[in-house]
């Protein structure tokens, strides 16, 4: 069976952004199958009628590896919570599991089932800032870390790419990526 990567992007953005482009072709190389959905309503609408539409356009099993960005980072908190199978790894980028600013953020759920969370994913990391412009930061890596154990990753990096932060590489997650 052919590994499979699912590298979901951030609110607003779409899959040619940031090191998303550049990580797909190296996982490539390496032989993955990757998928880089566009998911324009990320964190616009609702992730009670986003999520059903997320899960049917994928697959979940043991040899996948999910990668999510911001906005995307929080939707694998969902993606994770509601699959019936265990993923080989998951990679929560700049992540966030409470309302990180003022906006609005319809990618959160209410609550969440933590102990789901970490039975669906065999290895967990989660790589926030100290500081980032959307209060995505080491506080929320802290808070997911306290929850679902794997590894915390702290940095300097801000954003880890945005409008005006451009992040055309990521090593760290081709070297994390089994």
């Amino acid at each position: 069976m052919s590994r499979r990567a699912i590298i979901f992007h951030g609110t607003g953005a779409h899959p040619d952004v940031v090191w998303l482009p550049w990580l797909r072709g190296r996982l490539a190389e390496r032989g993955y199958e990757v998928e880089v959905p566009h998911y324009p309503d990320l964190n616009v609408e609702s992730i009670t009628t986003f999520l059903p539409k997320v899960l049917a356009h994928h697959t979940f099993d043991a040899d996948t590896v999910l990668v999510g960005h911001s906005g995307g980072a929080a939707l694998l908190l969902a993606i994770l919570e509601s699959i019936d199978a265990t993923v080989d790894q998951a990679i929560l980028v700049a992540g966030y599991c409470t309302r990180p600013g003022a906006e609005a953020e319809p990618v959160l759920q209410d609550s969440y089932d933590w102990a789901a969370i970490r039975s669906h994913v065999r290895d967990l990391y989660v790589i926030n800032s100290r500081e980032d412009p959307y209060g995505c930061d080491a506080t929320q890596g802290r808070a997911m870390h306290e929850r679902l154990g794997g590894t915390q990753i702290i940095r300097d990096d801000g954003h880890f790419g945005d409008v005006d932060q451009p992040y055309e590489s990521f090593e760290l997650l081709d070297r994390l990526i089994d």
